[in-house]
């Protein structure tokens, strides 16, 4: 009875202190992720061997930061002209909001449609542009901070072997807690690495199909769909449906609209359904009711952001769980199929 008390007030706690810490705990952990990153980036340039011989573990370390920190740059300045697009032609999709009721009124010959178009004026999608930019500024404002985490932890990271073995002398544990901690860099990386691969050929391919159709700012949608498909399930969904509604708003016409849905839907459907499953194996060993859950769970205390690292951080707690008696049973309930 006191170990079931125990558990939930720790569970409770726990959840209290995520939900009270979101502002340091979010920064943090995405710029764990980060590193993961670099420790890739930097473990395939290792496999040359001019590289690995000649240069010093902090330039290592510095170029690829270097790398991501340009890209990102180039890619917020692409968005901002893309969004500049959006901002100055928001009249012109207002007045083709009125042509769309008219249209399904016409179509379907139903009154119901008659309370939107009377309250259409209360319509502005200039609104749901800015929520739109408000959530990626939310991220762009707090890179400074998760650029700093990640310097120190590149700085930290020299010396926590070292630390480590210090504080556990015992050559056994020390193994186990090594074999931890190379599983989740595996896990981890492997899932961001293929998440991705995968969007950015989803992006790709729809920024295409939404060039060739003549959907304005089509780097911003694309740049959307890349980012909504680190979502399990449910965004690849709402990825598909915001250019779609765009497109409808734009064009004040369902061909379009319907072409949109059609191609950039197909390319969702391929990519995610066959190719994804294919290149990830039994790479994740998580639930897919589990990762229903964990993204829900994660939404609610963390938002969208903890939509984005639903996945990742139920991954390390499968891992992590399954390496202790007490809790190997709850790790065997998480993963797919029971074997951890």
């Amino acid at each position: 009875m006191k170990k079931t008390a125990y558990f939930f007030i720790i569970c409770i706690s726990i959840v209290f202190i995520l939900i009270q810490g979101k502002n340091i705990l979010i920064p943090f952990v995405f710029s764990l992720l980060l590193w993961f990153i670099v420790r890739n980036i930097r473990e395939q340039l290792n496999r040359i061997k001019f590289f690995e011989k000649y240069f010093p573990l902090w330039l290592k370390n510095l170029i690829p930061s270097i790398l991501l920190i340009a890209l990102f740059t180039v890619i917020s300045r692409l968005l901002m002209v893309n969004i500049n697009i959006l901002t100055k032609s928001y009249y012109l999709y207002e007045g083709n909001v009125q042509v769309l009721i008219h249209q399904i009124n016409e179509l379907f010959q139903i009154n119901i449609l008659e309370y939107y178009k009377s309250n259409s004026n209360s319509f502005n999608f200039i609104n749901i542009v800015q929520r739109i930019i408000e959530s990626i500024t939310n991220l762009v404002s707090n890179t400074f901070i998760i650029l700093i985490y990640v310097l120190f932890i590149l700085l930290e990271e020299t010396h926590f072997i070292t630390k480590v073995r210090t504080v556990i002398p015992v050559d056994s544990q020390f193994r186990e807690l090594s074999s931890v901690i190379d599983k989740v860099d595996t896990s981890v990386s492997k899932y961001i690495g293929l998440k991705t691969f995968v969007s950015f050929l989803t992006g790709t391919a729809s920024y295409i199909t939404l060039y060739l159709i003549g959907v304005d700012a089509p780097l911003f949608w694309s740049f959307l769909i890349f980012l909504l498909n680190f979502i399990p399930t449910i965004g690849s969904l709402i990825a598909t449906l915001f250019p779609v509604i765009f497109c409808l708003i734009q064009f004040g016409d369902f061909t379009k609209g319907f072409m949109v849905l059609g191609i950039v839907g197909g390319i969702q459907m391929l990519i995610g359904n066959i190719l994804e499953p294919k290149l990830a194996g039994n790479t994740l060993n998580i639930s897919p009711f589990v990762a229903i859950f964990a993204l829900s769970f994660w939404g609610a205390i963390w938002g969208i952001t903890g939509m984005f690292l639903s996945v990742p951080i139920t991954v390390i707690m499968v891992i992590i769980f399954s390496h202790f008696p007490s809790t190997r049973a709850i790790a065997i309930m998480l993963s797919e199929k029971g074997k951890i």
